[in-house]
Parts: structure tokens; sequence; C-alpha cells
């Protein structure tokens, strides 16, 4: 399987960027191809142009898109499955990656009229929380996150899609999070291994 990799974290020294390289190490150890964007490594631009608002808004998807826009739907296309890694902020993904979802989720391409993406057989979004899981559920930003994430961008891109959330790495308790960062990498190699 050829999966692709949207990557983002501002720091290369972060629990993150671990989680990323122990998920590909799976995926090598289960035969796997990858690629991936690391939204900050590559600079890419999220924030809409105003001709990208217009072209948007107004589903005027024979108008061209800008062709790191391209490049990033032709990674879509040359793979079978999307991984998205990254931090929460807020209870939500960067500002970098959800500018990502803006531009490359295009009309045309992954939305009306008539979507030219491929079905992807997966889409899995591993994303690192500071909260616990029963934070998260008791203030409803769990359900939430699994709404915007897998209702709303994935949606029925992908035959699959999981949302998996790696809880408790916040630094107000070093003992709990070096505990938890052992079971989260653990389990995040087993992601790939068994993608």
């Amino acid at each position: 399987m050829k999966v692709f990799i949207v990557y983002c974290h501002p720091s290369k020294n972060s629990f993150t960027n671990r989680v990323k390289e122990e998920f590909i190490r799976g995926l090598q150890d289960a035969g796997h191809e990858y690629l991936v964007s690391d939204l900050y490594d590559m600079e890419f631009q999220c924030e809409l142009s105003e001709e990208e608002y217009l072209r948007e808004s107004y589903y005027k998807s024979a108008q061209p898109v800008a062709s790191d826009v391209q490049l990033e739907q032709s990674k879509i296309e040359q793979s079978d499955a999307i991984v998205f890694i990254y931090p929460v902020f807020w209870t939500e993904a960067p500002a970098k990656l959800v500018g990502w979802f803006d531009r490359v989720w295009t009309s045309g391409f992954a939305y009306a009229p008539e979507p030219s993406m491929k079905l992807l057989d997966k889409a899995l979004c591993i994303a690192i929380a500071g909260k616990s899981i029963q934070s998260l559920d008791e203030t409803g930003e769990r359900e939430a996150m699994r709404t915007v994430m897998l209702g709303d961008r994935i949606r029925n891109r992908a035959k699959e899609k999981e949302l998996v959330i790696l809880d408790s790495t916040t630094h107000w308790n070093e003992k709990l999070r070096e505990e938890k960062i052992k079971v989260h990498l653990k389990t995040v190699y087993r992601l790939g291994i068994n993608f």
C-alpha cells in the first residue's frame, strides 16, 4: 500500500515528530511505501488568496489551481491511503493543516461540482492531545474533533476512516507524560505495521 502522510508540527524536537517517525517505522516494517508532506518544512502556504477564495466560493472548478496545490493533489492521486499527524491546538489541528484542507480540498477535486478525487482505501488522523481522553469526552471536544476531521474533512473520501487521539501529553505532569509516551509510541508503531 502507498501511504501519503500529511505531517504538521513546527518543532523537530516534539513528541509529534517522534510519533511520525515511529508510525513510518511500522509502515516500513510492514513493507508499505510512503511519502510525506511536512507542512512546516515545505513552508506550505496555508492562507487562501483572494483568487482561491473566489474560485472556491463560486465553485469555479474550471479555473486553475496553484502549482503547490496541484502537487498535493497529485500525491493523493498516487496513494492508496492518507494519514494526518498533528498536535491538537484549541480542539483543532494547527492553522497550517487547516489551511492545507482549505487550499487542497478544491472544488472539482474534493467536492462539487463533480469531484475527481480518487476514493482512498483509508484515512487515519493521529492527533496528539495534552488533555486526557476523559477530559476531552467530558467537554465534548473529542466528539467535536471527530465531527470536523472525519465527518466534514474526510466525509466520503475514504472507505475507512479513523481518528486516534494520543492523550495526556501535556508537560504539566511529566511522570504521566513519560508513561503515556511509551504506550503511545507502541500504539503508532502497531498502527503502521497493521495498516
